[in-house]
């Protein structure tokens, strides 16, 4: 299929001769003013590949035909030509802020026309073949992106599969309510928000946040490993059975190391460091390492004082629960070891929070008593 050419003239001889010059290469439409121009492109404009166009015509001139091309972006994907008589340097500037794509002064040399018309026309149609490649390519990637977006999603749903499956068998070995984990994982929600609005610096995004939320179940993974008697002991341990206890940090990152190709290095990356490290201090008196200030990966810093807060306003095996108020003086005090002080600024931010939090989980397991 041809090209189709619309020539706009309002002198016959003018339209027949430009006719005559392109009638090999391209099929010819034509029309006498702007008006008929405007009432031909509303109809046709999808078929026309350039338009070689007068200014000066009657009923409506080139340039109202410009003017209303542009408003209907139509110029932008059209090539205009503007064959006219006129010699000012204005008229030629005011057609090029339109939008032609030439000018071409009459009386004009036919092989020059011929020529113009043939570079605009195929400078246009490797425009639109590139935007149609372009179009293809980012459909393409719109549909990868989905497919891509849809399997993360269902990768992180199975981690946090896997995750809350290795939680509950902890918990079903803990004389500790099964609830704990939830505790935890919602003091930490609260804790990890407030430190990502208070303190950008430590580049906490919501996707980051999930991952520490979710990984926060681990926390006592290494339990699992610990003896019963020792577990679940009713009183004070001796310092034997204390570093037996203790032990829990390694086994649970141990075990994590040892989970391979279940999940991805986000998430075992980050419940290594919340299994290894949430028994760490700022202060350094922590363990297993001794690690010092944020040496302690701050996803552990967050569970720590989360996992604090949840023990001491919860009875257990070896100690009554402490009211809300006394539990969070303890920690402000660092009665329960030290924490940092931007950690201890978000807790002492979100207190109401977190008072809020135990009060409807407490709630929650009466009901269920």
């Amino acid at each position: 299929m041809r090209n189709k050419v619309l020539v706009v003239d309002d002198m016959e001889l003018n339209r027949e001769l430009l006719a005559e010059i392109l009638k090999d290469e391209y099929d010819i439409a034509m029309a006498e003013n702007g008006r008929q121009a405007l009432e031909y492109l509303e109809n046709e404009n999808q078929e026309i590949a350039v338009i070689l166009m007068d200014l000066i015509m009657p009923e409506m001139d080139g340039f109202e035909v410009l003017k209303i091309m542009k408003e209907k972006s139509w110029i932008d994907k059209i090539p205009v030509l503007v064959i006219s008589g006129e010699s000012s340097i204005k008229v030629e500037q005011e057609c090029f802020e339109y939008g032609v794509s030439d000018f071409i002064h009459k009386p004009f040399d036919n092989v020059l026309v011929k020529k113009r018309v043939e570079n605009v026309v195929n400078l246009f149609q490797y425009q639109r073949g590139l935007e149609h490649k372009v179009a293809e390519q980012t459909e393409t990637l719109r549909e990868q992106n989905q497919i891509l977006q849809l399997q993360a999603k269902r990768l992180r749903q199975s981690n946090d599969n896997i995750i809350d499956i290795l939680g509950t068998v902890v918990e079903y070995r803990n004389v500790e309510s099964g609830e704990h984990v939830k505790r935890v994982k919602g003091y930490t929600r609260i804790i990890a928000e407030e430190l990502c609005r208070a303190f950008p610096e430590y580049g906490l995004t919501r996707e980051k946040i999930d991952v520490i939320v979710s990984a926060s179940a681990l926390h006592d993974l290494g339990k699992i490993a610990i003896p019963d008697s020792i577990l679940m002991k009713p009183g004070r341990f001796t310092p034997e059975e204390f570093n037996c206890m203790k032990a829990h940090t390694v086994r649970g990152c141990e075990i994590v190391s040892n989970i391979r190709g279940v999940w991805d290095e986000e998430y075992a990356k980050t419940g290594y460091d919340i299994c290894r490290y949430h028994h760490e201090r700022f202060d350094g008196r922590g363990y297993p390492d001794g690690l010092e200030g944020d040496e302690i990966p701050i996803s552990a810093q967050i569970v720590s004082i989360a996992d604090v807060y949840d023990a001491l306003v919860n009875e257990r095996v070896y100690k009554d629960a402490f009211t809300k108020e006394k539990a969070f003086q303890m920690i402000m005090n660092g009665e329960c070891g030290v924490f940092s002080p931007k950690i201890l600024e978000c807790f002492k931010n979100t207190k109401e929070r977190f008072e809020r939090l135990a009060e409807r989980k407490a709630e929650n397991e009466a009901e269920t008593e």
